[in-house]
């Protein structure tokens, strides 16, 4: 037993010591991260926030893309060809003609430019736009969710270094206790009972610490990837709960999340989209008007038919599309089918986000009654072990009595912050489902 007892303590005392030296390295002595220098950090290096990003310049691309279609396509071309056998005619008197020379060359610039196809350029650079519309909106919610699981982790990492403070406090006072029942031993007012059972209970809070202490290196982890640092740097941070209660009543709060939350505009994007493909689809089959223009030189003409010369081309050309077998009419029914997914999932996301919004208004009550519940606690605990330490000393109580004292007002302390936490986060949580911004 005493030997388990000693490496328990050997193996609590190193991770202290471990953790301290990592946070010491991480931060200067006595300095903490913020929350918002966590969110700012995320922002800037996480990956999925640039990918997203990317993307919008994706989109950029293809909106210049779908403008090139306003625009003319050059080329330019040079070919020869040597031809035999060359045919000839011969007239008396006058002699023998080449009908075209053995080498011919032919060099040109060529032009093709659409003059007019029905909208349906227009309606790609339309497309093409709402494409970037929509990768903004994914970028906005790709930040929201990060910054949202950056403020969890923040306020996991807040507690757990306030329970391991509580858990090394709970110690010193099991500590004291233990030196003050051996002193009683000495002079013969305690037995060897009172002094197992207080070691106990030191044995059972350290076991708790190197929890704590395993608890808060993951979290540190977690949060390490998010602000894309090395997983083994270790930090404090800043205990801020200061949050504030958004001051609007619950059906203010449902207009206020349907017109901010980032589901609802990705669903109202897909929509405007899904129609606007409609409208292309029906323009597929809209005929198109296109001039070709074509300049350079080639030999061959008479009377030197070796001689180059300047010609050019110029047409214009129309095209109707007279049957397509039927892929028009499936297209068309396909973007219907579209746009009624697209209803549907808005339909859906409003009815999430009431019921995400009515959770979290309960989950703040409850929060707060907690606060209040385990803030009486909280006192009560603490005269009671006044009181358990006046009658322990006056031989009236046990030693148990004593320490179950003790880890009542450790526990309602724990209990209480942890309270308070959970308001805090609901807060989030809450703002989250309005559809606030938190970064």
């Amino acid at each position: 037993m005493n030997t388990i007892k000693a490496s328990l303590k050997i193996v609590f005392i190193s991770i202290i010591i471990i953790t301290s030296g990592v946070i010491a390295h991480g931060q200067p002595a006595g300095d903490s991260i913020t929350l918002t220098t966590i969110i700012s950090k995320v922002m800037q290096n996480h990956p999925s926030v640039k990918s997203a990003a990317e993307n919008i310049n994706a989109a950029d691309a293809g909106i210049g893309l779908a403008k090139s279609a306003y625009l003319p396509t050059i080329d330019g071309t040079a070919s020869y060809a040597r031809l035999g056998p060359v045919q000839e005619l011969t007239f008396p008197g006058f002699g023998t003609f080449q009908l075209f020379p053995a080498d011919n060359y032919n060099a040109s610039v060529n032009a093709y430019e659409s003059i007019y196809d029905f909208g349906r350029t227009s309606k790609n650079i339309a497309m093409a736009k709402e494409v970037k519309n929509l990768n903004q909106e994914t970028l906005e919610q790709v930040k929201q969710k990060l910054a949202y699981a950056a403020t969890l982790n923040y306020y996991a990492i807040v507690y757990l270094q306030k329970a391991i403070l509580i858990n090394l406090d709970q110690q010193k006072t099991l500590n004291e206790h233990l030196q003050f029942v051996q002193k009683k031993q000495e002079s013969g007012t305690a037995i060897q009972y009172e002094i197992l059972s207080t070691q106990v209970k030191i044995s059972n809070v350290e076991s708790i610490g190197i929890d704590l202490h395993t608890a808060l290196t993951n979290q540190l982890s977690d949060l390490n990837s998010l602000m894309g640092q090395d997983a083994q740097t270790a930090f404090a941070v800043k205990q801020t709960l200061d949050a504030t209660l958004p001051a609007m009543p619950a059906d203010s709060m449902l207009t206020f999340a349907f017109s901010h939350r980032d589901e609802m505009k990705l669903a109202q994007q897909k929509t405007t989209m899904a129609a606007l493909k409609y409208k292309m689809v029906k323009l597929q089959n809209n005929p198109t008007l296109n001039l070709q223009l074509s300049g350079g030189a080639k030999n061959g003409y008479i009377p030197d038919l070796n001689l180059p010369k300047a010609n050019f081309v110029a047409s214009i050309g129309l095209k109707v599309p007279i049957f397509d077998g039927l892929r028009s009419k499936y297209t068309k029914l396909q973007a219907k089918s579209t746009i009624a997914i697209t209803d549907y999932d808005t339909e859906l996301a409003k009815r999430t986000i009431a019921n995400e919004l009515a959770q979290n208004q309960e989950n703040i009550k409850a929060s707060l009654r907690k606060i209040a519940h385990y803030t009486l606690q909280m006192n009560q605990s603490e005269e009671a072990y006044r009181l358990a330490q006046a009658n322990y000393k006056a031989g009236s109580i046990t030693n148990m009595d004593i320490l179950d004292a003790a880890t009542t007002i450790s526990e309602s302390s724990l209990l209480l912050f942890k309270a308070r936490i959970e308001y805090i986060t609901n807060i989030y949580k809450l703002k989250m489902a309005m559809g606030e911004r938190l970064y």
